[in-house]
């Protein structure tokens, strides 16, 4: 066990020794850790404050390895505490947040002004209004309710998920002058979309700092009033990273890929240093784009930012952008490249690999995490089932299919069964195919059917592709893609009467064909994205205090 001396007063927060300052990684830290270990600092209650401080709050990515340690110290004062909180609270498992404070309760630890802040934006990350209620009531109990670090973050939680005539009531209570309650009050109206009110609040504030600028350009920006938030962003005395941010997040959020990359040019052209979310945004923007040499370009200014080492989140990113953008080659360079791995890692070389047809290497990949013990997901899965399907490999897929759901407790979804379709559609089984779509739990949707439909059409079975387009035409009428690609089957059986049916069919409804358009290629590119793009667009980072 680490044991903490607690009549230690003068480390009243970390100082940021040499030692600290260089970690920047998961690597390092254990590094620096290992010295710590054996030079005999693990029961130095400053050295213990610094290793905290770094792996929950400084370093990207290592609020795992946070809890690990921490779960060690015996008698954790209120400094580490709180660490562990707003670590946990940043962290994609604000949950976390939560559970360390029910930990502290049941230890008797009496918390301080600091406790409650980072407590609030954990439940205001999880939009749990009743647990934030429950927290203010703490905050009454204990007289923080004056503090104005918690007052506003107060203001914060209930703008945004809370109650907001709680919010308005405490903001009126609050010192006008100060710009953190007029930031926190708008930043609440615009997530709620209620930007008429947010701008009139940021149209009255006596004083504007940076904050307030970015928070209402990323309201209009969550909004997709991207008109609203350029006029506002070349209106801003000075602008940082995160307004930047914010403009190219809701260019690509909007699908607007090529203004993003224009407004990054511009960005760099005034001497503003892009960071990790700016990368992140701009790689997404190049996936959905399909552009392979702007995509590179980015690569390589990922390497000057980031010295040649990626964290987790962008080697993740790297490889679904060079996946979607047709390099697998590249992917897998990526990923053999990278020293830390997540699940999501994992998943993307898996999915990408089988998207790309190379449907042996996905499945030994997908053994070979295993192999490691590192759990897989029901995206994990969604790559397999479509390497199966790629290969042909029924039973192999009927295997994963129930070994999802009997070893991991994973119940298959919408994504899951229509893999199961395709792989049976593929294979030519379509009676079992069309059975297994009835069977299913959940309610199938016109890219199952038509999946199925596309089936029938390759192996020839007009029966089974009508039945299929009843099933389909029940649940839409409008597409004209679904008449076209039956008429086609009948087509290719010679079966003309069938095909002057459908055509009379689309005429009764009203329906026309679109030009230029590949029913083939258009179903194959429909059931890809339906299985794979589960991602959402944009990145966004919370930026209100």
């Amino acid at each position: 066990m680490i044991r903490k001396r607690t009549n230690d007063r003068s480390a009243n927060r970390p100082q940021r020794s040499t030692l600290w300052q260089k970690c920047t990684n998961l690597r390092a830290l254990k590094q620096a850790h290992a010295f710590m270990l054996v030079n005999g600092f693990n029961s130095n209650p400053s050295a213990l404050r610094e290793i905290i401080f770094a792996s929950a709050v400084s370093i990207s990515g290592t609020i795992d390895y946070a809890h690990r340690m921490f779960a060690h110290i015996t008698e954790p004062d209120n400094f580490l505490w709180n660490t562990m909180i707003r670590g946990s609270a940043q962290s994609p498992n604000p949950l976390n947040a939560v559970s360390l404070y029910t930990q502290m309760e049941n230890r008797d630890v009496k918390p301080d002004n600091f406790t409650f802040p980072f407590l609030l934006k954990a439940c205001t990350k999880l939009s749990w209004a009743k647990m934030g209620c429950g927290i203010h009531g703490r905050v009454v109990k204990f007289g923080f309710q004056s503090n104005t670090f918690v007052r506003n973050t107060l203001i914060y939680f209930h703008a945004n998920c809370g109650d907001l005539s709680v919010a308005r009531m405490l903001f009126d209570g609050s010192a006008k002058m100060d710009v953190v309650p007029w930031s926190a009050l708008t930043a609440g109206y615009a997530r709620r979309g209620e930007l008429g009110l947010a701008r009139q609040l940021f149209d009255d504030m006596p004083v504007k700092d940076l904050v307030s600028w970015n928070v209402m350009i990323t309201g209009y920006v969550k909004q997709r009033e991207m008109e609203s938030a350029r006029k506002l962003f070349y209106e801003v005395p000075k602008r940082d990273v995160v307004t930047w941010n914010a403009m190219i997040a809701g260019y690509v959020l909007c699908g607007s890929n090529e203004q993003a990359l224009q407004m990054f040019e511009e960005m760099r052209s005034v001497g503003e240093r892009p960071d990790e979310v700016t990368m992140l945004s701009l790689l997404s923007a190049c996936a959905d784009f399909g552009d392979l040499e702007v995509g590179q370009k980015i690569h390589f200014s990922l390497l000057e930012l980031c010295s040649g080492e990626l964290s987790i989140v962008l080697g993740n990113a790297l490889i679904d952008m060079y996946a979607k953008c047709g390099s697998i080659e590249r992917a897998l360079r990526v990923f053999q490249g990278m020293r830390d791995r997540d699940v999501s890692t994992w998943n993307s070389i898996i999915g990408g690999l089988a998207f790309h047809g190379h449907a042996e290497e996905s499945i030994k990949m997908f053994m070979k995490m295993r192999r490691l013990k590192i759990r897989p997901t029901e995206i994990t899965f969604v790559g397999v089932l479509v390497a199966c399907s790629h290969a042909g490999k029924v039973e192999e897929g009927w295997g994963y299919f129930i070994l999802m759901r009997n070893e991991y407790g994973i119940e298959p979804n919408i994504r899951h069964f229509g893999c199961m379709v395709d792989l049976l559609g593929r294979a030519g089984r379509l009676n079992e195919a069309f059975e297994f779509i009835d069977s299913m739990e959940i309610e199938p949707n016109g890219i199952i059917w038509r999946a199925l439909l596309g089936a029938c059409r390759i192996h020839g079975n007009v029966e089974l592709a009508r039945r299929a387009n009843e099933r389909l035409l029940k649940m839409r009428k409008d597409h004209s893609g679904d008449y076209v690609l039956l008429s086609n089957i009948y087509a290719s059986r010679g079966e003309w009467d069938g095909v002057e049916k459908v055509r009379k069919l689309m005429d009764d409804t009203g329906v026309r064909k679109e030009r230029g358009w590949s029913v083939i290629e258009a179903d194959d590119r429909a059931l890809m994205q339906f299985l794979f793009d589960s991602k959402p667009k944009g990145n966004f980072r919370n930026h209100v205090t």
